[in-house]
């Protein structure tokens, strides 16, 4: 409202003056919109002011095409002109598309309302990324509300598989003690896998957990958003009301402080049906309605298949964990908490870690390194027989007679290999034949007699020689070759010779 008498002076100028009302508003510092309006409620006829533009010659066209397309884009009804004859700007002709538009009527809709117990209503809220290790995750936020009373569960977690999908539901339903008759759903992958025409195919997770517990998974319409409109709400005022400038150290901590806000503040609200009423009120007449649950949980946690490779670590979100070295190139079970992860090979558990949600990390357990390392060095030392064994069949009798006697075999085969570098095959056999007819089964007489026969024939002590210490140089075993074959083929040369 403006004053009469800046009114009156308005009037006075316009009618005895003559001043246009851009001058009057200017003169007066106010809009030229309140200029207007003194002069209409007086009855004052406004001249209309009819601009002529490049435009308008096509506005019939554009009507027209508009009709029949409602959803043509304005950048190809304004080419479509323009192969017309049009000359003018792009921005003054999308500016008027929007004004020819035809727009859709606007739809009324029932106020829903629902018995206690009746139904509730779930969906996911993106809420930014943590940074776990060198893994970047999203952080989501579960949010279910029932619909009578608006009580609101919060809980946040690191993407939005089924498994922590059905998560959310669980700890809702134990922490209200019951659930309810009904759930709705949007459109998402935890919900719905497919929809065609009326038909629905539900993801089969869901459906069992919903069999479990006793309720009814309820997909809404598509583009249809009013119909979970109050979950929409609760995850608008979490951001508002919550997660707005909220310090908080990892999940669990966010989760934590998530809980306590669900037990305070949201409980105080007034009640939407009754503001004398607070939405704690409500949920008290609500928890006995909702359905008893059942004694036994339903199994939660995440279950793949993995594949271990010639490395004993099965891959799982991200990580790899260790695994026996006996169970490589198997393929293995995953089942996963948000705490722990244990690998089965059938029905037996090979493997328990902790959980990581980092990226790219190894979570080993020492004892299956060590199991590997054993078996490298058995392994190894089984190489080691074979060689000795093959270059010096008769050590394996003094291996026997050492093994019965309770000497360490691994220390005499390292001995006995070192005497088959030094003196080659043939002096070693022939010093453990001697030693074994002398009655002196042991690695020591067969490196004396090996240094007597040196001595003896004048021969100075070799230059050692270093071995690679690759294991497929060390522990190569050669079988020497009988020098006879060479005699039998001078003896065919010969006799050739003979015949002709």
């Amino acid at each position: 409202m403006i004053p009469a008498e800046l009114e009156a002076q308005i009037l006075r100028l316009f009618h005895v003056e003559k001043w246009p009302p851009g001058t009057i508003a200017e003169h007066f510092n106010v809009h030229h919109s309140v200029v207007d309006r003194v002069l209409n409620r007086d009855g004052t006829p406004q001249p209309e002011v009819i601009r002529k533009s490049k435009l308008d010659p096509y506005v019939p066209f554009m009507r027209e095409a508009l009709r029949k397309y409602p959803r043509l884009h304005a950048s190809r009804l304004y080419w479509m002109c323009r192969e017309r004859g049009f000359e003018g700007s792009e921005g003054h002709f999308r500016r008027m598309v929007r004004q020819l538009r035809p727009r859709p009527a606007a739809e009324a809709f029932f106020r829903l309302k629902t018995f206690p117990g009746e139904q509730a209503q779930v969906d996911w809220g993106h809420f930014g990324h943590i940074e776990i290790g060198a893994a970047k995750r999203a952080v989501v936020a579960f949010v279910l509300v029932l619909s009578y009373s608006r009580r609101i569960f919060l809980r946040f977690y690191l993407g939005m598989q089924t498994e922590n999908f059905l998560r959310g539901h669980e700890a809702a339903f134990r922490k209200w003690c019951g659930c309810p008759r009904v759930i709705l759903y949007d459109n998402l992958k935890s919900c719905v896998i497919e929809r065609v025409g009326e038909g629905t195919r539900f993801n089969p997770l869901l459906l069992d957990f919903s069999t479990h517990y006793h309720f009814e998974p309820r997909p809404v319409a598509k583009a249809r958003g009013n119909e979970k409109g109050r979950v929409e709400r609760a995850i608008r005022y979490v951001r508002d009301n919550f997660f707005a400038g909220l310090r908080w150290r990892d999940l669990d901590d966010l989760n934590t402080k998530a809980e306590q806000w669900c037990d305070g503040r949201p409980l105080q609200r007034p009640w939407p049906e009754d503001d004398r009423q607070t939405v704690a009120d409500a949920f008290e007449r609500e928890r006995s309605k909702l359905i008893e649950l059942p004694g036994d949980g339903f199994a939660v946690d995440e279950r793949c298949e993995v594949s271990v490779g010639k490395t004993p670590y099965a891959r799982f979100d991200k990580n790899d964990y260790s695994v026996p070295h006996d169970r490589v190139r198997r393929s293995l079970t995953v089942v996963a908490t948000l705490s722990r992860v244990r690998i089965f090979d059938g029905t037996e558990v090979v493997a328990d870690h902790p959980r990581s949600f980092g990226r790219r990390e190894q979570i080993e357990n020492q004892s299956h390194l060590e199991g590997l390392k054993k078996a490298k060095d058995s392994g190894r030392k089984h190489r080691g027989f074979h060689r000795l064994f093959d270059a010096a069949p008769s050590t394996q009798h003094v291996m026997k007679a050492l093994g019965e006697r309770g000497e360490n075999l691994g220390s005499a085969t390292s001995r006995l290999l070192k005497l088959l570098d030094e003196f080659g095959a043939g002096a070693l056999e022939k010093a453990t034949v001697r030693a074994l007819e002398n009655g002196v089964a042991h690695d020591h007489a067969i490196r004396q007699l090996l240094e007597q026969e040196r001595r003896q024939a004048g021969i100075k002590p070799k230059t050692p020689v270093t071995l690679p210490s690759d294991p497929r140089v060390r522990d190569l075993s050669v079988k020497p070759h009988s020098l006879d074959t060479y005699d039998r083929i001078n003896q065919v040369e010969e006799d050739r010779d003979d015949k002709s």
